[in-house]
């Protein structure tokens, strides 16, 4: 069993009451800001923190058995102990957590986490109703607003799902364009459905455009540099001779949507085409913009 299955286990072991959704969700999102490496990230979603992988997990769990829905929530269904297979500060941590946090109400424990954490409450229904005014404040100026017409690139790799969807709502990212040939991934929430879906629940627009990839079967023997140095040269020359017209497209959408991030795998942007990508863009007449790279 992962590891992270286990804190939430050993969560509703120590407890022992049924946890409403949302209860539990702030719950693991206060045992997760006490972590120095979390076991999961959140991002800012219309009822505060949520997390796309914590949900795939409990998913996955009351298939398993370990756990049911009950009662708009969830209940312990496993007898087995797994507090005890916890590291010593996970323990520690767990522990104060539910000393601190779990009797709180769901009302409360919302509350709490808006005020204490107010750029998590960004697209939150709620917040405006449930804050003083002072603080709801504090949860617009929260909010990344950027005018400057920026392209962007980042990459997939080595962060989970949550951190990358943060990277894109922290740089005000308002069109993500996924430059991969085959959009398909075997990291959670990385295929171009479920990418396309999350990115939609967060008020980011998001586009395929396969033309401007790589095909996969170029992409077998990269083991260093000089070999992504090669494989980039041809892409150069024959891709990017050959696009002219997706890569003005790619221009358009930048002039219209003005934050725009181009998407792959690599997290080195040096060993991904979506650089060379932008910058063939950048050497267009019209392009009078800054490239970042994420």
């Amino acid at each position: 069993m992962f590891y992270r299955r286990k804190i939430i286990l050993a969560l509703f072991e120590k407890i022992e009451v049924n946890l409403e959704k949302t209860r539990l969700y702030k719950l693991m999102f206060l045992l997760s800001q006490r972590q120095s490496n979390p076991n999961y990230d959140f991002v800012p979603y219309r009822f505060g923190c949520y997390s796309y992988s914590l949900k795939a997990d409990l998913n996955t769990m009351v298939k398993k058995g370990w756990l049911s829905t009950a009662d708009n929530g969830y209940e312990l269904s496993t007898d087995k102990k797994y507090f005890d297979e916890l590291d010593p500060t996970d323990k520690s941590i767990l522990l104060d957590t539910i000393n601190l946090y779990g009797k709180m109400s769901v009302d409360t424990i919302t509350k709490h986490t808006y005020l204490n954490f107010p750029y998590f409450a960004i697209n939150s229904t709620i917040a405006e109703s449930i804050l003083p005014a002072k603080y709801f404040e504090k949860v617009k100026s929260a909010k990344p607003l950027n005018s400057e017409t920026v392209l962007y690139t980042i990459g997939y790799e080595g962060i989970s799902l949550e951190a990358y969807l943060n990277k894109l709502i922290k740089n005000d990212i308002k069109l993500l364009i996924d430059v991969r040939r085959n959009p398909l991934s075997q990291k959670y929430g990385f295929s171009k459905k479920l990418l396309s879906d999350f990115c939609t629940r967060l008020n980011i627009d998001y586009i395929h455009i396969p033309e401007v990839g790589i095909d996969s079967s170029k992409r077998r023997e990269l083991n260093s540099q000089d070999d992504y140095d090669t494989l980039f040269e041809d892409y150069k020359n024959t891709v990017l001779l050959e696009t002219a017209e997706a890569q003005d497209r790619i221009l358009q959408l930048l002039n219209k949507h003005k934050r725009v991030a181009l998407t792959c795998f690599e997290a080195d942007n040096c060993q991904c085409h979506r650089t060379h990508l932008a910058e063939k863009i950048e050497k267009s007449p019209t392009f009078k913009y800054h490239i970042k790279h994420l």
